[in-house]
């Protein structure tokens, strides 16, 4: 029996990332995304609805997501969905979320605002790939790409 666990969302931070380390010294950083969708009703009416979901990061992409996003930065994530449970107080929750294998950042990098830092596009420190549709760190559009 064959089953296949794969999710791509494209949303907007509703939040600033908050980087947290395990006790191993793995970053850690939970994306809270907020992924809208358009529709025509049956009765002609145009129709938005918006799904909230928590994305867990991890290791090095989970640095670079506090570094550079902010809330309302626009992310393509890929991942898998994942349940997670608890029980508290002898109430049993479940929350279903997805761990990100991949967090692509679409549009233009914040800006550091802290005198003396350098922005992101300077050249300095680690670049988050860059690729698809979005804008790279370099602050010119991919007009190249052949989809």
């Amino acid at each position: 029996m064959a089953s296949f666990n794969k999710v791509i969302l494209m949303g907007n931070l509703t939040r600033d990332p908050e980087v947290r380390y395990t006790s191993g010294g793995t970053a850690v950083t939970d994306l809270r995304l907020a992924v809208n969708r358009t529709y025509r009703s049956a009765s002609g009416e145009d129709k938005e609805e918006t799904v909230f979901v928590s994305c867990d990061v991890w290791g090095r992409q989970a640095e670079t997501s506090g570094e550079y996003l902010s809330k309302g930065s626009q992310v393509l994530v890929e991942g898998r969905l994942k349940l997670d449970e608890w029980e508290k107080d002898g109430q049993k929750f479940s929350r279903l979320g997805v761990t990100a294998e991949r967090v692509q950042f679409l549009g233009s990098p914040r800006r550091s605002s802290a005198p003396g830092d350098a922005p992101p596009d300077a050249g300095s420190g680690p670049r988050p790939p860059s690729g698809g549709r979005g804008q790279d760190f370099s602050g010119e559009e991919e007009d190249d790409i052949p989809f």
